[in-house]
C-alpha cells in the first residue's frame, strides 16, 4: 500500500476543540463520561481522515465497536479550555484494535486524561467479532509488535525461592 499524501497518518491523529458548556457537571468540570465521548469522536474523525472510515468499513462488511475502556484522570478540564486530543493506534491483531488517546490542555500541554480503548471488529451482518481486514493489520504491524514487546515481562531476576547458583 502506498501512502496517500492527502490522507491523515493512519496510526496517529490530533485535533483541538474547546470545552463546551453542555459537557460540564455540577462542579463545573467536564463530566467524566464526556472523556469517553471525546475519545470515540476523535477515533471516528481519525478513521475518516485516514481513509478507513465508515464507507471503507462498510465495503468490507464490518466495523469497529468499543469493547473495553480504561480512563485515567489527571486534571479536570473546565469551560473555556481548549483541549488537544491525540490518538495513537497501538495494536491491531485478530479481531482487536487498541487505541491510546491523550487529552491535554492546549496552551500548556498539561495532561488531563488518558484513555485506553479496546475495539473489536464485527461483521455488519450479525454483529459477531471477526478478523480485522488484512490491510489494517499490515498497516499497524510495527505498532503492534512494539506494543507486544512492551507488555512482555523481561527476565525475572531474584524471584523468591529461585536459586542463583
Amino acid at each position: 500500500m502506498v501512502p496517500d499524501p492527502q490522507r491523515a497518518d493512519p496510526l496517529e491523529f490530533t485535533l483541538r476543540w474547546p470545552v463546551r458548556g453542555y459537557e460540564l457537571d455540577s462542579r463545573g468540570h467536564v463530566n467524566n463520561a464526556v472523556y469517553l465521548s471525546w475519545a470515540e469522536e476523535l477515533a471516528t474523525a481519525h478513521a475518516e481522515a485516514a481513509g478507513y472510515g465508515r464507507e471503507w468499513s462498510e465495503r468490507r462488511g464490518g466495523g469497529w465497536v468499543i469493547r473495553r475502556t480504561e480512563i485515567t484522570y489527571h486534571q479536570p478540564a473546565v469551560y473555556g479550555d481548549e483541549i488537544e486530543l491525540t490518538v495513537t493506534v497501538e495494536l491491531v491483531r485478530g479481531a482487536r484494535g487498541v487505541r491510546r488517546t491523550t487529552i491535554r490542555r492546549a496552551p500548556n500541554g498539561e495532561l488531563l486524561a488518558e484513555v485506553l480503548t479496546e475495539w473489536v471488529w464485527v461483521r455488519l451482518s450479525d454483529g459477531r467479532p471477526t478478523q480485522v481486514p488484512r490491510e489494517l493489520i499490515e498497516l499497524a504491524a510495527a505498532a503492534t509488535a512494539a506494543t507486544i514487546a512492551r507488555r512482555r515481562p523481561g527476565p525475572r531476576v531474584g524471584r523468591p525461592g529461585q536459586s542463583h547458583d
